[in-house]
């Protein structure tokens, strides 16, 4: 069910789509040799995805080999049965969601993407006070200022650098041309800014929980507020019969000099970045959600925004998310576009209903809520079935990772890879086309869906 009909001829694809991170780069080549897979020009991630090896993988029925319809039929059943069932996993293209918001509609589900703990980080702080935000092209091409906080960017997104902050060519002849790149973070990789459209290089090691106090200091400069140095620790009293200076007559204890400093980094490295993002051009604060694990990480995305919003009274600065791998902004868009919700939406009363605590399926599976979980996941191996005691049916790439044997398990194409469809980039202004080069014979998650409902 895996291999091509074509056997070993070889065909070369241009402008390809990558579906493996939120950048959703589409300029690479990719070459096909019967089912194998060849990257010229993407990054680890990407390299990864599309030459992992697809191993055989046939719809099971517990533990049982069977027919595609079988499967199909025993999955509808399952979910005819189910009075609760639980949509998640959601790592798909925007047909593969349309499709199981289809689904959840019709059989009374809840609906959850498995990294939407992440995005909700940045969903706070939309739904409590907005924000600016740029785009990834916006940014490429105007900002002379870009500030990356607690996101090991390089590492995450491994052609951000070379495809926004050092390309060789931008759109605007004169701007954005040298850029300052700041790292808030510690161990953060700064081996990628280098090249000749980078001027300077700044990096504030802090630990990753004490940025936010390192963003407020700089955020009250920002505003022109004096941040007073801390007080001088008070001397210790003498202690009886001890040979300190406070018992020899005429002496005097002299306190510590005062350190002027925030979580370890100097006040004046502070007002340094302050001063820098005060006289920029086009400033942006990049961060990536899924990396900010801080406690009350969302009050940390909410102060980079308050930061970009005083800037823009004098400048223009924005912020820039990042993330988004597993086709999670299409889960999120998607869900918007036909509910008016972000997602962990219920159609349990039998219309939209949104609770961002009570529809979060990994709480609701903890707290042993819906007697039936329908996981897709058809782009990486890395977001398999969680441990769970209720029935399971999979629509799932092979060689996903899974905690226990599935009640179902289909096997199903990557967008991009297998499949032809579309997927919506990570700062959430465009979808883009994945081709299907032809790796396999898998169906669609959307087309897989699809039959289940109808057999429904």
């Amino acid at each position: 069910m895996t291999a091509h009909a074509d056997g070993d001829a070889t065909h070369t694809y241009n402008n390809v789509t990558c579906p493996f991170c939120g950048l959703l780069c589409d300029d690479l080549t990719v070459t096909r040799t019967g089912s194998t897979l060849k990257v010229d020009n993407g990054c680890p991630r990407a390299t990864a995805g599309f030459q992992r090896p697809l191993p055989p993988a046939k719809p099971m029925v517990r533990d049982k080999e069977v027919s595609l319809d079988e499967a199909i039929k025993a999955a509808a059943g399952l979910i005819r049965a189910s009075k609760l069932p639980l949509y998640g996993g959601m790592a798909t293209d925007v047909g593969g969601v349309r499709a199981i918001m289809d689904m959840a509609d019709r059989t009374c589900g809840v609906v959850d993407h498995a990294l939407s703990e992440g995005q909700y980080r940045n969903l706070k702080v939309v739904q409590t006070s907005g924000w600016i935000m740029s785009t990834l092209t916006e940014t490429r091409n105007r900002a002379d200022l870009i500030i990356i906080v607690g996101s090991d960017v390089h590492k995450l997104h491994g052609r951000f650098f070379d495809r926004i902050v050092t390309p060789e060519h931008t759109m605007f002849e004169g701007v954005g041309q040298k850029r300052t790149v700041v790292f808030i973070g510690e161990g953060l990789d700064t081996s990628a800014a280098t090249g000749p459209r980078i001027e300077e290089v700044i990096t504030l090691p802090v630990a990753k929980d004490r940025i936010p106090e390192v963003l407020a200091a700089i955020s009250a400069r920002v505003r022109g507020f004096t941040i007073p140095a801390p007080d001088a620790p008070a001397a210790a009293p003498p202690k009886k019969g001890g040979i300190f200076a406070g018992l020899i007559p005429g002496s005097k204890l002299t306190p510590a000099a005062p350190v002027h400093e925030i979580a370890g980094v100097p006040f004046d490295a502070i007002d340094n970045v302050a001063e820098k993002c005060k006289k920029a051009n086009y400033g942006v604060v990049v961060w990536s959600p899924p990396a900010l694990s801080m406690p009350q990480a969302d009050l940390t995305v909410h102060m980079m925004t308050e930061i970009v919003r005083e800037l823009n009274l004098t400048t223009r600065f924005a912020g820039l998310s990042l993330g988004g791998n597993e086709g999670a902004p299409s889960a999120a868009s998607t869900c918007t576009w036909q509910t008016g919700y972000p997602l962990r939406v219920s159609f349990a009363n039998g219309a939209p209903e949104y609770d961002s605590y009570r529809y979060n399926i990994s709480r609701m599976l903890t707290d042993g809520e819906g007697d039936l979980l329908v996981w897709v996941a058809s782009i990486g191996t890395d977001i398999g079935l969680p441990q769970t005691k209720i029935p399971t049916v999979v629509l799932g790439t092979p060689g996903l990772r899974l905690a226990q044997p599935p009640s179902v398990y289909i096997p199903v194409g990557t967008p991009g890879v297998d499949n032809a469809g579309q997927m919506v980039r990570c700062d959430n202004v465009v979808s883009l086309p994945m081709k299907n080069l032809g790796r396999s014979q898998l169906p669609s998650s959307a087309e897989v869906l699809a039959a289940i409902q109808a057999a429904l």
